[in-house]
């Protein structure tokens, strides 16, 4: 489950903390808020992303209760089950926490004979998640390789394997670090296995989840845990490890300033795809969704599940893409 929060309004700003004395993250009201456009009537399906399932669902009620005759269903397995979706015809919107890939581009091209349409949607870290009782302060971008990679091209010279190679001590030294992560259809496992095991391969005793939630309850029971996900499903039972670009590097936090200035070496925005002919005019529904999507109200729903906003100026850029 995850935690509750609070929301303070405040001139020019929503502040929006957690209740665990997290950051403090604010949505710019420079972006506007949404206007409704022409009524809007049908089915709206979504399929893709487990990293935003919740945050599509949230989207979907807050948008159905402005338009009643709208049903909108929601199924996130993870990001690789959204291109086939979009090109069977089954999904009008394809939720992704990863850019797609060449070959899932050219797929839909083939079909269509044009690209989809990626519109950025929401702002991630993906959370390097330790038990709540650890006390490692902060990883390096190739200690995680040597953790989670059994091919270490990130350059660390030996393979970890216990939490004592880390400098832990006492009864944490000989301890065996247990590794959790994502199954190969997220999107998380794909941009987590590119940029923190610098493309190289997963080790065999990785414990591969079906879902974000699954990841953060495995570490926050086992003390001797360590697992990533996004940033929003952080619990009460884990702390979110600072990490380091390289070995002897200040460790970035994960937070919404890092996020937006790509300090923090797992940033990434997420992506809803649209499979959209560029010379006739977008659905007008999947429209209205996307622009909610866009707006203050859609971005305030954004960190309420934890995630970060859009800044205005990205906003406006992919609004400009539904015209």
């Amino acid at each position: 489950m995850k935690h509750c929060r609070f929301i303070v309004p405040i001139l020019g700003a929503l502040l929006v903390a957690t209740a665990m004395g997290a950051q403090v993250v604010e949505v710019d009201l420079v972006i506007p808020a949404y206007q409704r456009g022409p009524a809007v009537v049908g089915n709206l399906n979504a399929v893709g992303s487990d990293t935003m399932n919740n945050l599509m669902t949230y989207w979907g009620e807050a948008f159905a209760k402005m338009y009643p005759t709208v049903r909108i269903q929601v199924e996130g397995k993870g990001s690789s089950t959204a291109p086939p979706a979009l090109i069977a015809g089954t999904a009008q919107v394809g939720p992704m926490s990863r850019d797609m890939k060449p070959e899932e581009v050219d797929a839909i091209e083939k079909k269509y004979g044009f690209k989809p349409t990626q519109v950025r949607t929401a702002l991630d870290t993906i959370g390097i998640f330790v038990n709540k009782d650890n006390p490692i302060a902060s990883l390096s971008m190739p200690e995680l390789d040597a953790i989670f990679s059994r091919t270490r091209k990130g350059g660390y010279p030996n393979d970890l394997t216990t939490w004592g190679q880390l400098g832990l001590k006492g009864t944490w030294a000989n301890k065996p670090i247990s590794i959790f992560g994502r199954n190969s259809a997220s999107g998380t496992y794909g941009f987590f296995k590119e940029h923190a095991l610098y493309k190289g391969d997963y080790k065999d005793t990785v414990k591969e989840q079906p879902g974000s939630a699954s990841v953060v309850q495995g570490v926050s029971e086992d003390p001797y845990a360590i697992g990533y996900s996004g940033i929003g499903y952080r619990t009460s039972g884990v702390r979110a490890l600072p990490v380091a670009p390289k070995v002897g590097a200040p460790p970035v936090e994960a937070n919404y300033a890092n996020a937006l200035s790509k300090k923090y070496p797992l940033s990434r925005y997420l992506f809803i795809y649209v499979v959209r002919d560029p010379r006739r005019p977008m659905d007008p529904l999947t429209k209205e969704f996307l622009k909610f999507v866009l707006s203050r109200e859609g971005q305030e729903i954004v960190v309420k599940d934890g995630f970060l906003p859009l800044s205005a100026s990205v906003v406006q850029e992919e609004l400009a893409k539904l015209n």
